[in-house]
């Protein structure tokens, strides 16, 4: 479908793409990987047209269409989020026209076999294809479906566009994209803006696109549901892998070890080769084996080593001072802008040494919190700080309130006191700024640049209680692992919001869950709060889709005769549940074994160098299989807790 070839390109002397080759077919849900600044975005941008290449070329089936969701967005705000929405369906007024001017020129054609009229022909079916898709769906139910799962309420849908937020109208466009339904779908890190459930819709919404998709993203666990193909860029050369990332990442371990391997007995090979021509160079009986051998070492290629990207940035935070046990205590807090409230009479209590996440959909007051606890915000009700609690706090778009006109070096040195002041360009090659880069202004700077300078700023002062809102929106997958031991090593208090499930897995031990104005405690870490609100979606948690049954309780001293045989019938009920419940999960688990097994057979013939495509397929195929089972298995567990529990209740 898409064929990059021999494909080079630099800017201001720098290689980022040295002779490139890339085939994508229909099939490929490809991740796109690599260190920010790597060239993913500008890959992006070569393959939909928008930049030329010094050399090579790009060539795309004809006729294909493409959605394309880049990082950063420029609207017009002149209408509502339902009119905005809906505004995408006039290309179905323009594959009507196509249609009907090509259904017109085949009337007037008799070439019958030529090229061109059989090429009308394929023409005419891709869009009558399209518009069966789109049409048999119903277009304004779908965009509302669309909108729900991207985290809008339908209370929303006619507020005007000028009175969201950049991330609220990037939600927009890619319902818009969505909806347009392209053949090929690019998204450039479309999670940054997303919560956990919008993510988990757009998994899903994604796992069941039937087009090409090629996805930035630095969420591995996005990256692992998605996708069944790997790209990586590596300084100027690109490397794929038929599978998701986190398969990628062993392959890819493993191939530069046999590479080591491979490189290390050629070595011995060709010295020993040297040995055997230096020994008998002047031995008359020995001339043509020397000059034989003499010709091999010239032809023989020498094997290459792949080459990582090493760098990444290697910090700690300073010991932390001691603080009171309370850190956090909030007794009935409430807030609102104007006539909208956001959270309502909340009670809260954080401990020293907690690490804890705030989770829950956009808009439900996280942000609000966050602010009210760090001293930004005025509120309603009881919040106390505790004893000799110091605070470090990065905002959520901490790195767009740096000073766009000071270099690295004078941001570091404005927010330095004492003796780390000798300590400022240490601490700024940790987060990769040396030799120059610390005189770059902050204006230059990428995203992920201005990110690890914000994020350089916080370990300056020994804070003992730590505010991240979405700190690893602009790392890439390596610095976000970074952060993460970092913060696992940390000694003092640690709130951080996040949508990113496989950076909070591990990290936080207590789950804050926003919803309605209101906050719930759940302790456990993120993967176990997921799943005990039923897994694929928390909204679940709402809608209530589990109908309990009310009935007396077994300990209740005045029972009548009806109530005694509901509660008999109820208790027999729940039994044969029960016996159900487990022979299910026990044929799930056997389902599951067998596609692991199967999985396992089908890895050892793709790290052999397999390249059967229905090999991969399988491989995908299998792939959605068991995240589907998994899903089944948490929920099947979930309900037989809930039947033992009420099955308990009655004695």
């Amino acid at each position: 479908m898409i064929s990059i070839r021999d494909l080079s390109l630099a800017f201001g002397g720098r290689i980022i793409f040295d002779n490139i080759n890339l085939e994508i077919s229909a099939s490929d849900k490809i991740g796109l990987v690599g260190r920010n600044g790597s060239g993913k975005t500008t890959l992006l941008r070569l393959i939909l047209g928008q930049i030329s290449p010094e050399s090579g070329e790009i060539i795309t089936k004809k006729d294909i269409t493409f959605g394309y969701l880049p990082q950063h967005l420029h609207y017009t705000d002149t209408t509502t989020v339902w009119e905005e929405t809906i505004s995408v369906f006039s290309f179905v007024t323009e594959l009507k026209t196509q249609a009907e001017r090509i259904s017109q020129e085949l009337e007037q054609r008799t070439d019958y076999t030529s090229p061109q009229y059989l090429r009308l022909i394929d023409q005419l079916e891709h869009i009558n294809l399209r518009l069966a898709q789109i049409q048999s769906e119903g277009l304004e139910s779908k965009a509302e479906k669309v909108l729900l799962g991207l985290g809008f309420d339908k209370s929303t849908f006619n507020k005007p566009t000028s009175e969201l937020s950049g991330g609220w109208r990037m939600r927009i466009e890619l319902a818009k994209i969505l909806l347009s339904r392209p053949d090929v779908l690019i998204l450039d890190e479309p999670t940054n803006h997303l919560d956990i459930e919008s993510i988990q819709w757009l998994e899903d919404y994604l796992t069941s696109f039937k087009g090409v998709i090629i996805l930035v993203s630095h969420d591995r666990r996005f990256l692992d549901t998605v996708t069944n193909r790997t790209v990586e860029i590596v300084k100027g050369k690109i490397y794929h892998y038929p599978v998701p990332y986190s398969k990628f990442v062993k392959l890819r371990q493993e191939r530069i070890e046999r590479q080591k391997a491979e490189w290390e007995n050629q070595q011995k090979k060709i010295k020993q080769t040297e040995k055997f021509i230096e020994r008998f160079r002047y031995k008359a009986t020995k001339a043509s084996q020397v000059q034989a051998r003499i010709k091999m070492l010239e032809k023989q290629e020498t094997v290459e080593i792949d080459e990582l990207d090493q760098a990444s940035i290697d910090f700690r935070f300073p010991p932390a001072p001691r603080s009171g046990d309370v850190v956090v205590e909030i007794r009935e807090l409430s807030k609102a802008y104007d006539n909208n409230l956001v959270l309502d009479k909340i009670d809260l209590t954080i401990e020293r040494g907690e690490k804890v996440a705030f989770v829950g959909r956009n808009g439900e007051g996280k942000t609000t919190l966050a602010r009210i606890i760090v001293g930004e915000l005025d509120y309603q009700g009881f919040f106390k700080p505790g004893h000799n609690v110091q605070i470090g706090y990065y905002a959520q778009n901490q790195d767009q309130l740096l000073d766009p006109d000071k270099t690295v070096l004078e941001t570091m040195e404005e927010a330095t006191v004492g003796e780390v002041k000798s300590q400022v360009r240490t601490i700024l090659g940790s987060f990769l700024f040396s030799g120059d880069d610390v005189h770059k202004k902050v204006a230059v700077l990428s995203g992920g640049e201005r990110a690890r300078l914000a994020l350089a700023t916080l370990i300056l002062r020994p804070y003992n209680l730590l505010v991240l809102d979405e700190p690893t929106n602009h790392l890439d997958i390596i610095s976000k692992d970074i952060l993460k031991k970092a913060l696992l090593q940390y000694a003092g208090t640690l709130i951080v919001i996040s949508h990113d499930r496989g950076f909070l897995d591990g990290l936080a031990d207590t789950v804050y869950y926003f919803r309605s104005h209101k906050i719930r405690q759940f302790k456990g870490g993120i993967k176990d709060f997921l799943s005990f609100y039923r897994v694929g979606t928390v909204r679940e948690l709402e809608e209530s889709r589990i109908k309990k049954i009310s009935l007396p309780h077994a300990k209740q001293e005045k029972t009548d005769n009806t109530d005694k045989k509901a509660i008999y019938q109820r208790r027999k009920q729940l039994q044969r549940l029960i016996n159900k419940t487990e022979k299910n999960i026990s044929q799930v688990e056997d389902k599951i074994e067998n596609l692991e097994q199967e999985k396992s057979a089908l890895d050892e013939q793709i790290a052999r160098g397999a390249t059967d495509q229905q090999i991969f397929e399988r491989y995908g195929q299998i792939t959605s299989l068991l995240s589907e089972l998994e899903q089944t298995w948490e929920q099947l567990h979930i309900e037989l807790e809930e039947l033992n529990q009420e099955l308990k209740s009655f004695g």
